[in-house]
């Protein structure tokens, strides 16, 4: 076999494929699993910036929000919680709902906080019991917990 041969079969088998042959790696599906709220604002920010970094690249992103992460998603949190140095609330929002990421809020939580399905609408979000977030759990590749 000649070196060239070589290098050429070297380099097919190290290019990752995907089905669609255009040697560009699979999109993941990520999972954000969230609890802490507006308490922490710099990591609830952080939670939502990774998802938005997610999307920005090209991946399937949910968000799975769960005891103080529920009251994230009112309009006076959005529009007025910004993370140290991990940015503002709403930006993230918006870009995460642009690029057709999705929350599901714990419905048990939400309910200890005063929080109703009326109050998500208009947003890509819903009550959700515990045992949509271990089938989200099951159906994502990866799993940020925050």
């Amino acid at each position: 076999m000649t070196r060239l041969a070589a290098l050429v079969i070297l380099a097919m088998i190290a290019t990752p494929v995907t089905a669609t042959g255009q040697g560009q790696p699979a999109k993941a599906k990520i999972l954000v699993h969230l609890t802490s709220g507006p308490e922490n604002p710099t990591k609830a920010a952080l939670a939502f910036l990774v998802a938005r970094t997610a999307i920005e690249q090209g991946h399937a992103v949910s968000l799975f929000l769960a005891g103080d992460a529920v009251q994230l998603l009112r309009d006076a949190a959005l529009d007025n919680l910004s993370g140290l140095g991990t940015g503002k609330l709403r930006e993230h929002f918006d870009a995460i709902t642009k690029g057709g990421g999705r929350f599901y809020l714990s419905g048990m939580s939400s309910t200890a906080r005063g929080i109703t399905a009326k109050e998500l609408e208009g947003k890509p979000a819903e009550l959700a019991p515990p045992a949509i977030l271990l089938t989200l759990a099951l159906e994502h590749d990866r799993m940020f917990t925050y």
